[in-house]
């Protein structure tokens, strides 16, 4: 009862994240920007952390490194592949604009659905781990949720949907992880250590999310040396909430 309780509360938590495309309507273009590219270095690390401090060593811990686990991480990194080219179309953390824009404001939300539905699925499995490994990924997903929900958001408005419908819509699809957390649980029950192939897979999926979709969006500008500074300092911060993340029992 307990795994069911902290995986249904962690993706509840992490869908209201899609609220937070409201709070940049006040800010200009190029204060956002600035703001999301410190966000997107922090998330960055925080999933790589996740990846290489949490998922992996239970994972290995579990089950030893051999082929099998590299094969899980392998698929979770060709899973995100397919999801981006196929289903996701694009997987931006920055928000529209004139010199940025994003198409098929459906085709994302249908996307956004099944990213979040396996997004669910990966907490859920790692509370069936520990719950400091659950905890570890689900604050890892909220800080990548977060630019990527706010990139959405400007998905949605621009393909001509109300401010408030595109809140409500990108919430809907953020609840998509709830039925990721209920068929993972469900199925842990019928199907014995599922939390064995969800774990290499979500550190595949988070090294591929943070190394093609995140790290990318850095160096798409030229940084004045602060701030590519500050970037690295958030970066490594990332990686250093999921070390300390290692000593809550």
């Amino acid at each position: 009862m307990d795994i069911w309780f902290y995986s249904l509360l962690s993706v509840f938590v992490v869908s209201l994240a899609s609220f937070v495309g409201v709070l940049t309507l006040s800010f200009d273009e190029k204060r956002l920007e600035k703001m999301l590219i410190y966000m997107i270095s922090f998330a960055a690390g925080a999933l790589l952390g996740d990846a290489f401090i949490h998922l992996l060593p239970e994972a290995v811990e579990k089950s030893g490194f051999g082929l099998e686990t590299s094969l899980y991480v392998l698929g979770g990194i060709v899973i995100s592949l397919i999801i981006e080219k196929f289903i996701h179309w694009r997987h931006c953390h920055m928000p529209t604009t004139e010199n940025h824009p994003h198409p098929f404001a459906m085709m994302n939300l249908f996307g956004d659905g099944v990213h979040n539905f396996i997004d669910g699925m990966i907490i859920g499995g790692s509370y069936l781990v520990s719950f400091p490994v659950g905890l570890a990924t689900t604050l890892a997903v909220i800080l990548h949720e977060i630019p990527q929900e706010i990139g959405d958001f400007g998905v949605l408005l621009y393909g001509g949907l109300s401010k408030k419908k595109a809140l409500w819509l990108n919430f809907l699809t953020a609840l998509t992880a709830v039925l990721g957390v209920v068929v993972t649980l469900l199925l842990s029950n019928i199907v014995g250590n599922i939390e064995m192939v969800l774990v290499p897979f979500a550190a595949g999926g988070f090294i591929y999310i943070a190394c093609s979709d995140l790290i990318p969006e850095l160096h798409k500008r030229e940084p004045k040396f602060g701030q590519a500074v500050g970037q690295l300092v958030l970066f490594v911060a990332g990686i250093g909430v999921m070390w300390v993340l290692l000593f809550i029992e």
